[in-house]
This record gives structure tokens, sequence and C-alpha cells, in this order.
């Protein structure tokens, strides 16, 4: 039994976070490997074959697909009930370059639900789906990065969904969801994305996906979509855009759709990262965060520790937040400032107010270019009770403005240059 800690409002922190165990793979059930069903290391995509063993594994109780050491080629998998994946020491499930190669479906992508592609891993409404294993999941996203950046050279306007790529994984509407000791890499977009979602663990994850030679646009590396209790826990993290990002909805009724919502009890701890945009960013499509935790991270480089994307066409609700014991280097320490990517009231004529508030930083070590990275604008957004406490921060700016957030309470702090 752990001793009892907290959520940020003094709600108790559940058993269930402490339980780290990750299964082994005889203890899955039917083994359902690859090659023994004459999908090989070919060079061929073979979609209909996985997705038939897939289908065969379910209609007899379930049991785990085996990916073993080689390369197998394919396009969008839909995991059903009672249905795992493991992939073995050198196995990589490797994602096709070709769009076409995923269905193209009603999904969530970017706050809200719409016609897109499907991921090259889906679960949707399963209870205890697993994915683990020493090997690698790599989405082959090369060619779409290209082409992204040349979409853009030619229409500076273009979006992320202009560029059609997929995910590398989405579960959705799931619980009891364990993702352990994979390797997943050179996502086309977002690397993971979990919606709907209740106890989801992310166990010793490698996640990858590069900012040179070619910059691989948006490839987020966790995506938290209206999700409740999540444990990410010592997982490396580096990605070309954020790395463990919040959303749960955009426009400006955001907060009155049911497809919308909140994430709570949300841990991330024992993580290191290497570079990203943001450490923890809420938003840019965010509507309610309540009682998330950051711990015991170490940051080699990136842009943000935490960062508060205030869209002005969405009302947003960020509260009881704690960054705690971080040490590295970060551009900005905390950035809070206007969002207005795609901005879009859609017709309505005042902009929608947000707030955060009850956000604690304490017991970090870090260099940055800028500590207090903040902007004042109380025509869009209220900031209330924020606690710097036990700081040593090595910085080029300090920036700090104290009446930019009302109640504000700075203990031990050493800012130097």
């Amino acid at each position: 039994m752990n001793p009892t800690e907290f959520f940020p409002d003094k709600t108790p922190i559940p058993e269930w976070f402490y339980n780290t165990d990750i299964p082994e793979l005889k203890d899955m059930g039917t083994q359902y490997v690859l090659t023994q069903y004459n999908i090989l290391d070919d060079g061929k995509i073979h979609t209909q074959e996985i997705q038939a063993l897939i289908d065969t594994a379910h209609a007899n109780g379930g049991g785990v697909i085996v990916v073993p050491a080689g390369t197998y080629m394919t396009g969008s998998l839909f995991f059903k009930q009672g249905v795992n994946l493991y992939v073995a020491e050198g196995g990589v499930l490797k994602g096709s370059d070709d769009i076409s190669d995923y269905e193209l479906m009603m999904t969530r992508i970017e706050g809200e639900t719409c016609p897109y592609f499907a991921a090259l891993i889906n679960a949707d409404g399963i209870d205890g789906f697993t994915m683990f294993g020493p090997g690698t999941i790599d989405g082959n996203g090369l060619r779409s990065w290209k082409a992204f950046w040349l979409r853009r050279k030619w229409n500076n306007k273009c979006t992320n969904k202009d560029e059609q790529r997929p995910r590398l994984v989405y579960i959705s509407n799931c619980s009891n969801v364990l993702i352990a000791n994979l390797h997943l890499i050179n996502s086309h977009f977002w690397t993971t994305h979990i919606y709907k979602c209740d106890h989801v663990k992310y166990l010793n994850c490698y996640i990858f996906s590069p900012v040179k030679p070619v910059r691989a646009p948006s490839t987020d590396a966790i995506d938290i979509d209206v999700c409740t209790d999540v444990l990410v826990k010592n997982c490396y993290l580096e990605v070309n855009d954020d790395s463990v990002v919040l959303k749960g909805g955009k426009g400006p009724w955001a907060d009155t759709a049911e497809e919308n919502g909140s994430n709570e009890r949300i841990i991330v701890e024992d993580c290191v990262y290497g570079f990203c945009h943001g450490c923890l960013t809420c938003g840019s499509e965010s509507v309610h965060n309540k009682n998330i935790i950051v711990r015991r991270i170490k940051v080699g480089t990136g842009n943000n520790l935490l960062w508060l994307k205030m869209r002005p066409d969405t009302p947003q609700h960020y509260e009881y937040i704690t960054v705690e014991d971080v040490e590295g280097r970060i551009t900005n320490f905390i950035n809070i400032n206007p969002w207005t990517q795609f901005f879009d009231l859609k017709g309505r004529e005042d902009i929608p107010l947000s707030y955060a508030e009850h956000i604690t930083m304490r017991n970090c070590k870090c260099e940055c270019t800028t500590y207090f990275n903040v902007k004042k604008d109380e025509a869009q957004y209220r900031l209330s009770n924020f606690v710097f406490e036990n700081l040593e921060i090595k910085t080029e700016n300090d920036g700090f403005i104290p009446d930019a957030i009302e109640n504000i309470v700075v203990k031990n702090v050493m800012v130097t240059k």
C-alpha cells in the first residue's frame, strides 16, 4: 500500500496509478504469429491478411496478434474486443506511406468529429486493450512530411488535415488500456491519440519523430482528448510538436457539445523529454482540464515546459495543475498567451471568457531563455491563484509581471542570468 498522495484539488490519488505491472506474452491467450499465417517480411502491404487475423482471433474468443522479428507492412488495422497486440524484439509493424491504404471514416480529429482517415492502429469500444512488447510500430511518415512542407510552401494557409495523413495510434471509447515498452516512431500525423477513454497507461514507451533533416509536422506524442485517469510513466518523448497535449474540443460553444469534455486525473511522471514544442500543453483544442500532475521529469531541450494556449474563440477552463521536480533546458518555463491559429467565432458576437487557476510550479531547476512568458488579457481570459515555489531558474530573460496573475504566490524563487 502506498502512502496517500493527492491531486492538486486535495482528492486522493487512487491505487490504480501505482500499479505498473506489465503482462507477459504467455499470459495473453492464443498467439497469432504473423508468419504462421503467410504474412511475411516481403515488402508487400498485408492489411487485408492482418485484419483477417484480428477478426479470426476475435471470433475465436480473443488472443494476441504477434509481430515477430522482421518488418511487416500494413495500412489501417482495427482491433476488436479481446484481441491484443505484441511486437517482439526486432519486430517492426510498418505503416504504408500511401494514404489510400487507410480507411476514410468518421473519426475525432483536431477537436471535432468529421470524416478523416483511420490511424495505423485503431481500437474502439474495447475494455482491456493491450499493445506492448520491445518492438517497433513505425509510421513511415517521411513521404507525407515532405509533401506537407511542399504544400505549405505553395499555400501557407493550409491546415494539418489538408495534407492527408494518418495518425499512428487512435484509441477511442475504451477502458483499461495499456501501451507498454513499445517504440512508436515516425508517425505521419499525431503519434498517439486517445479519445473518451478511461484508465489508460503508457509505460516505458519510446515515442519519437524527427525535427531534422525533415521536420515531422504535428506529430504530437500523446494527445489526451476527453479522458479520465491516465498515467504516462517512464517514457521518452521527442517529437516535432507537443509531447503531452490535453485536448477536448474547440469552437465558441465547445463546452456545450456532447462530443467534447474534460480531461481529469492525469499524471505524467519519471519521463525524459527530448525536443518538443510543449512538455505539457493545454490546447489548442481544449475545454476543461482538471487535476493534472507532471512530476520528476528531465528535459533535454524544447520550447515550453507548461504551455496554456488560450483560444479566443473557445471557452476554456484549466484548473488544479501541478508541475514539480523538473530539471533541464527549456525555452519558456511558462507560456500563457492568446492562441489564434485558425481562429473562427462562427458567428458568435462576443469572445467567450476563459480561466486558468490553481496552477503550481515548484521544486524545479531549469535553464531557459524566458522564465515568465505570460500575457495579461482580461478581455479574453482570467489568471488566478498561481504558486511558484522552490525554483532555481537561470534565464536570459526574466519577464516576470506579478500583476498578470491575480493572487500569485512566489516563495523561495531564485532567478539569475
